[in-house]
């Protein structure tokens, strides 16, 4: 029986590769040639029925429901393919009303997981990811001894569906400190203050927050919004968190966030 982790980005490639530094049988699916992915090629495949054949365990890490119904009902439709299929767990960031709803269209002799990680490229690359994990204490238990070989930080929120409750929640922080340094930066620089002393201010001072404090490491950091990039996905990410929001809720300021996320153009590096 094989691991298999689908979408082998910039997420799922580190997680593919730590597993397998850990001798564990886990297998990639992309839609893109094996061949490109260098030195994981080996363990690459774009033929459903290959990776399908002895999968029992598998990790979602694809980018939106779009491609998560694909995987899991449509194109690849690993829920039926894949005969020994024991457990799922979703790591790609959804809305947690769609999570949710898995549970009704998935047999329930496959146990789901919701497992969205947090940390960005550089955390998946050095096997430091957080996970915030939803489902049964027996699932999770069972997906341990392989979330330990991809993260450092581990936080069961609840039943089904309460990971990715809790992570669209960090998620709407995270993208408000993402819009909000981004803008104190540009303001900067019409002021004449540097950036580098300016973020190791932000970094030791009450406006600490991730992306300032990562800013050289983050590969998005400087990034502008288009469509398919990593900046994008946090705009889709607040539509995932508007999506759950409660009924009486004030999104006015989750939708200016957005609004700004979407105006960013790349910042260029101080000469």
């Amino acid at each position: 029986m094989t691991i298999g982790i689908v979408g082998c980005g910039r997420m799922g490639a580190p997680m593919l590769a730590a597993l397998r530094r850990a001798g564990l049988p886990v297998r990639g699916f992309d839609i893109r040639s094996p061949q490109e992915f260098g030195p994981l090629s080996d363990v690459m495949t774009n033929d459903p029925d290959v990776f399908a054949a002895d999968l029992s365990t598998l990790f979602t890490v694809v980018r939106d429901i779009a491609q998560t119904d694909e995987v899991l009902f449509l194109d690849q439709s690993f829920i039926t393919r894949a005969p020994h299929l024991e457990r799922v767990a979703v790591c790609s960031t959804l809305s947690p009303r769609y999570v949710r709803g898995l549970r009704d269209r998935i047999p329930t002799r496959i146990a789901l997981v919701d497992a969205p990680m947090s940390g960005a490229a550089i955390a998946a690359q050095e096997a430091r990811l957080s996970f915030m994990l939803g489902g049964a204490d027996t699932d999770i238990g069972a997906l341990q001894p392989l979330l330990k070989h991809m993260g450092s930080h581990f936080h069961h929120m609840g039943a089904f569906g309460a990971g990715m409750s809790a992570k669209v929640l960090n998620n709407l922080l995270a993208a408000s400190s993402t819009a909000m340094t981004r803008l104190v930066l540009d303001w900067a620089d019409q002021t004449g203050i540097d950036e580098r002393a300016l973020l190791d201010l932000i970094h030791t001072s009450s406006g600490q927050n991730w992306l300032a404090s990562g800013f050289d490491e983050i590969e998005f950091a400087r990034d502008g919004h288009t469509p398919d990039n990593t900046i994008a996905i946090l705009v889709k990410d607040i539509d995932s968190a508007l999506d759950d929001a409660p009924e009486t809720a004030d999104t006015s300021l989750p939708t200016a966030v957005q609004n700004l996320i979407r105006s960013l153009t790349p910042r260029l590096p101080n000469s």
